[in-house]
């Protein structure tokens, strides 16, 4: 009897803390990019909608973007065609891009029932939708890689309007450019985009690894908060390397432009999501504005 107490204790103990947490995000809008290995597992994935509801269900306003690309790179093998990156940008050509669009389209849809069956409301739009994403032809150092887009311009109004009736929206990063062609997006590019567009409080990055490290191979350099200048003085000090160096580009160019805080999180953790948001330590890395600097001292 006095174990279950110690239980239930604890639990309260758990809420009371997420409580000033709840009260400072009410209302204040979270773009969530979500993609990589969380993706993939199915239990993940509900963890993570779950999650999702769950912010939004305390009074949070948030708006998933995904990515897909491990299922298209499964479905453009299954054409029998091989996929193709350039520093770390898939290279798509005409049919490629239709079976992106294909692929992302029902992964779009599956996420929206899952929300649904969570008992939300959740509506799944394309970047094509109301010109929310709008886009010129991306190269990679100069090499020509396909319809691959670069945001020109995000049209945030379809996102405001489902969020004032109260829908949670899923954007699939597709888009369209002047002449209505349609180029897949890079999803974290989008998250960033949207989120500055919106004008958002957070920013997540649900990725394949637990945060931030000064040095990959050294676990003791983990980094769980730093502001974006220091984040700037890392891309600049060649240490960062890999899919982490745009990531981290995109996480600063969000605090430069008004987002207030953005966490990169390990998405194969269970409900990584609500402790970081609700809990004192934290569980990955975030990165903020360079004004909170005394919050890294705490």
């Amino acid at each position: 009897m006095e174990k279950d107490m110690e239980e239930v204790l604890k639990k309260a103990e758990v809420l009371i803390e997420a409580l000033p947490y709840i009260q400072k995000f009410n209302r204040k809008i979270i773009v969530v990019k979500y993609g990589g290995s969380a993706m993939s597992n199915e239990e993940l994935q509900k963890n993570v909608i779950k999650d999702v509801t769950l912010l939004k269900l305390v009074g949070f306003k948030p708006i998933i973007v995904h990515g897909g690309g491990k299922e298209i790179s499964r479905w453009v093998g299954k054409v029998g065609k091989e996929a193709k990156f350039v520093n770390g940008l898939r290279v798509t050509d005409g049919e490629t891009m239709e079976i992106a669009e294909m692929v992302l389209g029902k992964v779009n849809k599956s996420l929206v029932t899952m929300v649904q069956e969570l008992g939300v409301n959740a509506i799944g739009v394309s970047g094509k939708d109301g010109g929310l994403l709008q886009v010129e032809k991306k190269y990679s150092a100069g090499q020509d890689i396909g319809f691959v887009g670069e945001i020109k311009e995000v049209n945030p109004k379809v996102l405001y309007d489902l969020l004032e009736k109260d829908f949670l929206p899923i954007v699939a990063p597709i888009g369209l450019d002047d002449a209505f062609q349609t180029y897949n997006i890079n999803a974290d590019d989008a998250a960033c985009a949207i989120a500055k567009a919106v004008g958002a409080d957070k920013l997540v990055f649900l990725t394949d690894i637990e945060g931030l490290y000064r040095d990959i191979n050294d676990k003791a350099s983990f980094i769980s908060r730093l502001t974006a200048s220091q984040a700037e003085e890392l891309i600049n000090s060649g240490l960062i390397g890999g899919g982490m160096l745009p990531k981290l580009g995109n996480c600063t160019s969000a605090i430069r432009n008004g987002v207030n805080r953005v966490h990169i999180l390990d998405g194969r953790i269970p409900h990584c999501l609500l402790l970081e948001i609700f809990t004192k330590q934290g569980i990955g890395t975030a990165i903020i504005e360079d004004s909170e600097e005394h919050e890294l001292m705490n």
